[in-house]
């Protein structure tokens, strides 16, 4: 079946049968031998720009997720101290150190004698000292172990050899210490 147009053509003596005939064939391959055409130079740069803000939009998204959990790990370490810190009394100063800082708290004979055991623990909560049990203390480790400053119950690996402890365990330490 042939375009009406070329049929007037022939008929008007304008174009031949086989100049006819080719541009068909043109069009046939034209239509039938190419795959889908090529993306243009726009197409490309708008490909580009999207896969650029899907990105940027995923990296966004992963900072606000991490900035979440450290925020709700803060409230759960905040509500644990609330919970579980134990009532300081006393006139004792107790020292430790806080980074390259000596500071103390104050407390009585059995408090100072459960700092010394290990059982109670001071943790950093704001600007102020806390005393807390083993228990809550191992579970602000769990989420945040630079929040624990004195905890004479928990050694940590590396801290020192056993050839050492065995040396210093020759020289008795009087029991009423206070530095």
């Amino acid at each position: 079946m042939r375009n009406p147009l070329q049929e007037q053509l022939l008929k008007a003596g304008l174009v031949n049968k086989a100049k006819a005939a080719q541009v068909v064939r043109e069009q046939a391959k034209k239509h039938k031998g190419k795959g889908p055409a090529a993306p243009s130079a726009e197409q490309l740069e708008a490909q580009r720009l999207q896969t650029e803000k899907a990105e940027r939009d995923r990296a966004i998204a992963a900072e606000r997720n991490a900035q979440a959990r450290a925020n709700e790990t803060r409230a759960q370490v905040r509500q644990i101290v609330e919970a579980h810190k134990v009532k300081r009394e006393g006139e004792i100063a107790y020292r430790f150190t806080d980074g390259d800082k000596i500071k103390d708290v104050l407390v009585n004979a059995p408090l100072r004698a459960q700092l010394a055991a290990g059982t109670l623990v001071i943790v950093r909560h704001g600007e102020a000292y806390e005393l807390l049990p083993r228990a809550a203390a191992d579970k602000i480790r769990e989420r945040d172990a630079a929040l624990i400053v004195l905890d004479h119950g928990h050694t940590e690996a590396g801290s020192g050899s056993d050839a050492d402890d065995e040396y210093y365990k020759r020289f008795e330490v009087p029991d009423d210490l206070i530095w």
